[in-house]
């Protein structure tokens, strides 16, 4: 594992963690939005993401804000907490009160942490935290064509396929190409013409464009487009085809977009189950992320999961006590940030504080950002996430391992992360489960005549191998020798050490001659010493049918 002290790659953590900062803004507001929030609850998650958790997390390249995957549930949470009996809907009401489940929410992640839940990352397949990478980039690259085209009447930041007006993620590409707005065209193409120029080996020779990052070019080309086109007379850029930061009305009133929780549902069974909720969705969700990220980490650093559990569950309780969104590790930022050089975790705390100095300082500025120039950034970011050869290459691997790829890659599109990924490691465990179905033994089928029948168990044989040992010994034909080979087996089930009994007392009426070879565990050899003494008619001899050979 490679370690970096935080200030030993300032001339590649400080570009990246602008490059990130360019990415999180517009995720920031477009979350927020699509949770049904205040728009500043976005931004908040931002400061905190990279300014806390940034602090706190073990991960060199992780980078954190507000979760898109818990969109639909902080919605539906707002909704109901504010809408009073006579159903009425108050944004004043619902979200402090929401708040207040973040702060506990964000408690109880920090109880996993000491709990050391941080393990269950692990536990998913490389093949769907691989399908999860490709599909995520697939749709960074979809959600991404209507803003590079200057159709932004969605917002950019909900990763599900279907949109709240109706339309989904393919569709909405085809309404684009409908409302093209020829400036943004513009500013994609040559966006994309300087990020594709700026990655030729013959530019990274040369010092100054190694010092000066691709994307930082595309936002300043992108500011000066959209001051300079407007003068040409038909070149203009909408209101929402633009960053949005949201700024004071007043000197100081800065302050006043912050909001503080409302604690009066404290003892609420509803409020303590949507804590846990968020708790259990965002650390999942985080885990994930942080493995995902750790195999795209150019050094191969592996990422304490406790440590970003504690991290993470210390940043949600500082987000919701001043108003902020539910904050998870995020891979669309970390990703940013791994393919714009950065290399310690000065990167992710950096692009918080420019998230600060943006709010306090040049929100004018950041909203002279064409939502096109992000566009052509992240076109690059989701195509190294999805490249074709990562397909090639997990076709070449294994079918199976292909599979629960494909069935990830679709599933996570056509539905959003969350609910792709349980797709993906349910797929995963049905495959487990079939294998040890279908392969609990070897089983000689064809008989020759004079020559036993073997019938050899697998290590550990489960009761889901119930039906095809019964159907195999079914198939043992009368007046034959059956070896029943227990030498590999760790682990029989009691149901199926049953059915062995069962077909060892019906051997003698089949004249069937039954060696067992082997030993099972200590509960299978009183079995079989309970079954001896029970078929021998005095109790100190075995019946004629059978031998028994133990081979301790």
């Amino acid at each position: 594992m490679s370690v970096y002290s935080p200030f030993s790659s300032f001339g590649k953590d400080l570009p990246a963690g602008l490059v990130v900062f360019l990415v999180a803004v517009p995720l920031c507001l477009g979350i927020a939005l699509a949770s049904g929030a205040p728009l500043f609850s976005g931004i908040i998650a931002g400061m905190v993401g990279g300014i806390i958790v940034g602090s706190l997390s073990g991960s060199n390249i992780g980078v954190s804000g507000p979760a898109a995957g818990l969109a639909v549930i902080v919605a539906d949470a707002i909704l109901q907490l504010g809408t009073n009996e006579a159903g009425v809907f108050s944004m004043a009401v619902g979200f402090p009160i929401f708040l207040s489940a973040v702060v506990i929410a964000g408690a109880m992640q920090i109880a996993l942490a000491f709990a050391r839940a941080g393990i269950v990352g692990y536990f998913f397949p490389n093949a769907v935290i691989k399908g999860m990478l490709s599909a995520i980039g697939i749709m960074i690259v979809l959600k991404q064509i209507p803003h590079a085209l200057g159709h932004d009447v969605i917002a950019e930041g909900f990763d599900g396929f279907w949109q709240s007006d109706g339309e989904n993620t393919i569709t909405e590409i085809w309404v684009a190409l409908g409302d093209i707005n020829p400036a943004a065209v513009i500013v994609t193409l040559v966006s994309m013409a300087i990020l594709i120029l700026w990655e030729r080996p013959f530019m990274k020779r040369i010092k100054v464009f190694g010092i000066i990052q691709g994307p930082l070019v595309v936002v300043a080309f992108g500011i000066f487009a959209y001051n300079f086109l407007p003068q040409l007379g038909t070149f203009n850029f909408a209101m929402d085809e633009m960053v949005g930061i949201p700024t004071a009305t007043e000197a100081g009133g800065v302050l006043n977009l912050f909001t503080t929780p409302d604690w009066s549902m404290l003892w609420s069974k509803q409020l303590w189950l949507l804590a846990f909720t968020i708790a259990i969705v965002a650390s999942l969700e985080t885990l994930l992320c942080v493995e995902a990220t750790d195999k795209l980490d150019p050094d191969k650093n592996v990422t304490p999961t406790n440590r970003e559990l504690l991290a993470q569950g210390v940043g949600n309780m500082v987000s919701g006590l001043i108003g902020g969104l539910p904050v998870t590790q995020v891979i669309v930022r970390s990703s940013a940030n791994i393919q714009s050089g950065g290399r310690t975790k000065l990167s992710a705390i950096f692009h918080g504080l420019l998230i600060v100095v943006s709010v306090f300082l040049l929100p004018d500025l950041l909203n002279m950002i064409p939502l096109s120039s992000l566009a052509a950034i992240l076109f690059v970011v989701g195509y190294k996430l999805a490249k074709p050869s990562v397909f090639v290459e997990m076709y070449n691997k294994n079918r199976g391992l292909f599979i629960k790829f494909m069935v990830t890659v679709l599933a996570i599109i056509f539905t959003d992360l969350l609910i792709g990924i349980m797709i993906g490691l349910g797929l995963g465990i049905l495959m487990i489960l079939y294998r040890n179905y279908a392969l609990p033994f070897s089983f000689s089928e064809k008989i020759e005549p004079g020559e036993p029948i073997e019938f050899k168990l697998s290590e550990n044989v489960t009761f889901l191998n119930k039906a095809n040992i019964m159907e195999a010994l079914k198939a043992v034909p009368d007046h034959s020798q059956v070896v029943i080979d227990a030498t590999q087996s760790h682990y029989i089930h009691p149901d199926v050490i049953d059915i062995l009994h069962d077909f060892m007392d019906q051997a003698e009426r089949r004249d069937i001659t039954v060696c067992v070879n082997g030993s099972f565990d200590d509960v299978n050899v009183n079995h079989m010493e309970y079954y001896l003494k029970k078929v021998s008619k005095d109790g100190s001899q075995k019946t004629p049918y059978l031998k028994q050979v133990l081979t301790q």
